[in-house]
């Protein structure tokens, strides 16, 4: 299985933990993959990690606990040996989180570019509306979504 979602993408030992159960990760791990996954966790679950933990890129407690909570959360469990939930990253957990992040980026993308384009038509963080073409911002707003699909 290959990652999809740009935060896990071509990193190898996320790659090895979504296609190898020895790569799994766990309590203690220590390195840029963990902190992608941190970062998935905040984005996807909102997840409260320990500042000292995202510093460190550590997989410690905090992130023990968001990692369960998460799969907790989605029912993540291999059947064939689980009757409830653990807390290390494996081959379910990290296709559960690629997929999710896919999603997670796509509506950053999305909110990105109606950002840009509600900017391009004057409007500013500072206004609590704005009119175009007689219509309020949320209005505009649904417009340039519609249009954006198409």
């Amino acid at each position: 299985m290959t990652l999809k979602c740009r935060l896990f993408s071509g990193d190898g030992k996320l790659e090895a933990a979504a296609t190898s159960n020895p790569a799994h990760i766990m309590k203690g791990a220590v390195g840029d993959h963990v902190r992608k996954i941190q970062q998935a966790l905040m984005a996807i679950d909102n997840a409260d990690i320990a500042k000292s933990e995202i510093s460190t890129k550590t997989f410690g407690d905090s992130t023990e606990k968001a990692v369960l909570r998460y799969k907790k959360d989605r029912r993540i469990i291999n059947i064939a040996y689980q009757s409830a939930p653990d807390a290390i990253v494996g081959i379910m957990t990290m296709a559960s989180l690629d997929k999710e992040m896919i999603k997670a980026e796509a509506q950053q993308d999305e909110l990105t570019v109606l950002s840009a384009l509600a900017t391009a038509f004057g409007y500013t963080p500072e206004q609590k509306t704005m009119i175009t073409n007689q219509r309020p911002l949320r209005s505009t707003v649904d417009i340039l979504k519609s249009n954006i699909a198409k």
